[in-house]
């Protein structure tokens, strides 16, 4: 079988250190995927293995059944896999727009060649006008990326993200310095944004975990320690020792 996304015994040193110690992890298509665990697990680490920032020491990572462990980020990015970062990554001095009708450029296979005027092609731009319809900031059209709202920018970093075309998205804290309202809002517009897509996301707020995830990867100390359903990881009693604790358990429940 082959899964969207697959770890084999995936391992990552820095010097004698071993930061990422043995990980399996096996994503089907369309699932929706939270990495949870305490700071300094190797949560970080993981996605900059999976996306191409960092080579692993052994093991080996498939995006649909193609090993890509070696290959560079940007060529991950073509074989259908996208990330957004802990800090807002967007072009601040162009417009909303613009920075979406970048984004879906390589997707049409447009790739460098900008011998045409941009505004004379069709497809990009009615493609970048449903990807901006998508996170709702078509009303923001022309406002240059620097001028919108912390979670405006967020938003727009999401929209540029699928607006490529990938299938594979890695979403690194989409949510964190928002307010509760915002992070409410957003947690339904990722769930819309990526629909039929697979999704995997590094999550500190348990609201936001158990709010959108379909399954709960736990891992602590560079290992994973439990895979399985957010009712199941929630009762798991290593999972409490190790990472949620019983009074985080509860608060997690009571979203």
């Amino acid at each position: 079988m082959s899964y969207a996304l697959e770890l084999k015994d995936l391992r990552k040193n820095f010097g004698k250190t071993e930061i990422i110690r043995g990980v399996n992890l096996a994503v089907n298509a369309g699932e929706r995927i939270a990495i949870i665990g305490p700071n300094g697990a190797g949560k970080s680490t993981l996605f900059n293995l999976i996306s191409g920032r960092f080579g692993p020491s052994s093991g080996e990572i498939l995006l649909n059944g193609q090993r890509i462990e070696h290959k560079a980020p940007y060529e991950i990015n073509r074989m259908g896999l996208s990330r957004s970062f802990q800090i807002t990554n967007i072009f601040p001095k162009l417009s909303v727009f613009e920075n979406l009708r970048c984004a879906v450029l390589w997707s049409l296979g447009y790739k460098y060649t900008f011998l045409k005027f941009l505004s004379g092609l069709k497809d990009a731009n009615e493609l970048a006008e449903k990807y901006m319809a998508m996170i709702r900031l078509d009303k923001k059209r022309d406002l240059l990326a620097m001028n919108l709202t912390y979670a405006e920018q967020r938003a727009l970093e999401i929209g540029i993200t699928i607006a490529g075309g990938s299938n594979v998205i890695l979403l690194d804290e989409p949510t964190a310095g928002m307010s509760r309202s915002e992070t409410s809002r957003f947690i339904n517009l990722i769930k819309e944004v990526t629909i039929g897509k697979t999704l995997l996301t590094v999550e500190h707020d348990m609201g936001v975990v158990f709010g959108l995830a379909d399954k709960i990867a736990v891992v602590v100390y560079g290992e994973v320690i439990a895979f399985d359903s957010p009712e199941a990881v929630r009762s798991n009693a290593k999972v409490q020792e190790a990472y949620l604790g019983s009074h985080s358990a509860e608060e997690a429940g009571g979203h």
